[in-house]
């Protein structure tokens, strides 16, 4: 059985939006937890109210992306879970995503999967996956690269995002849950997902699910809304600091081949430093 596990802390008008989508699925053969860290405004009333049958685990207000993950995925391996899939409340998917999904898991049992994404004002694809050269920190966006029909099918990755992250009972069994120590919030879906390919699990994109998303709602985009100096240190060193240079040391030293993690190091933090003011 899937279950799919949506951390959400307030913005209770996502998480509907999510949900709904999630009710209209063409396939239903999956159950959802919510993780409810510590919401002020409506969400546990509402998720009480308008849905019953969804599993709630309520955190300190304090977990971040991983923890509520992590603690969601403790409760759905505890109801007999075989996999679970990870989706953010800001994401709308498809109506057949879920159908899609699990056909390709059918097919390819030991994948890591995940999808096809969209900006929701737009209709345009935003994101299909990426390859990194950890030589030379090059990243190379399949969006860009692939040809418009060729954009099908299950395409491989190196990494992957928490937005609709399919992950087998055999990758959980054998790498365990995601590294909330280190990487509290950004970059444990991109390290969880390498690690998982290191280990031998392949990792795809599925271009057959789609899902849209509001790019604008994402930490890094807020961060950098307003320029300032506070911006620029929450930037560097912040929980939700898209250029968090320990989070990127972490990711760098478990996932970069030594030969080449001196260069991968020292790019990466030149990246961040000023990052911050071209994008």
């Amino acid at each position: 059985m899937l279950y799919i596990i949506i951390p959400v802390f307030n913005r209770w008008p996502y998480t509907r939006a999510c949900l709904e989508s999630l009710r209209g699925q063409t396939s239903q053969d999956f159950r959802t937890v919510v993780v409810d860290d510590g919401s002020s405004d409506e969400t546990a009333s509402a998720l009480a109210r308008e849905y019953p049958k969804v599993e709630v685990v309520t955190g300190t207000g304090h977990w971040y992306w991983t923890a509520g993950v992590n603690a969601g995925i403790r409760r759905a391996r505890a109801l007999g879970a075989s996999r679970v899939m990870t989706l953010n409340n800001d994401v709308v998917v498809a109506p057949d995503f879920v159908a899609q999904m699990l056909a390709a898991a059918q097919e390819h049992p030991r994948a890591v999967l995940g999808a096809l994404e969209f900006d929701a004002h737009t209709g345009e694809p935003i994101y299909g996956g990426e390859r990194l050269d950890f030589r030379t920190n090059t990243r190379h966006d399949l969006l860009a690269e692939l040809p418009p029909d060729q954009r099908r099918g299950l395409q491989p990755v190196t990494y992957l995002p928490g937005r609709g992250l399919l992950i087998p009972g055999a990758v959980l069994d054998a790498i365990g849950l995601f590294d909330e120590k280190r990487l509290p919030h950004y970059l444990a879906d991109f390290d969880y997902t390498s690690l998982a390919r290191l280990a031998g699990f392949p990792v795809y994109c599925n271009y057959e699910a789609r899902l849209d998303t509001y790019p604008e709602e994402s930490g890094q985009t807020l961060t950098r809304k307003k320029r300032s100096l506070s911006g620029y240190l929450q930037h560097l060193f912040g929980i939700r600091g898209g250029g968090n240079v320990v989070n990127f040391t972490y990711f760098a030293l478990k996932n970069c081949p030594k030969p080449y993690l001196p260069y991968f190091l020292l790019n990466g933090y030149a990246r961040r430093v000023v990052g911050y003011f071209l994008h």
